[in-house]
């Protein structure tokens, strides 16, 4: 295994992390495991940054998907 390998395996590696962690914090936002206190919005701004995280993030997947195959 080179150097080249081992730096996109590792990458790919980082970038799953990520992805898994905004997915998670994303429906634990959604479902109302996390939310906010109300000072800052509450439980409907939570919700609404939640559906933000999971759509940018399967956005993103696509992307990378698109990427890989050109």
């Amino acid at each position: 295994m080179g150097k080249n390998s081992m730096a996109k395996i590792i990458s790919f590696l980082m970038w799953l992390t990520g992805l898994i962690v905004a997915l998670t914090i994303g429906f634990a936002m959604t479902g109302g495991t996390l939310s906010l206190p109300v000072w800052l919005g509450g439980a409907a701004l939570a919700i609404i940054a939640g559906w933000i995280v999971i759509i940018t993030t399967l956005l993103g997947v696509i992307l990378k998907i698109i990427e890989l195959i050109k």
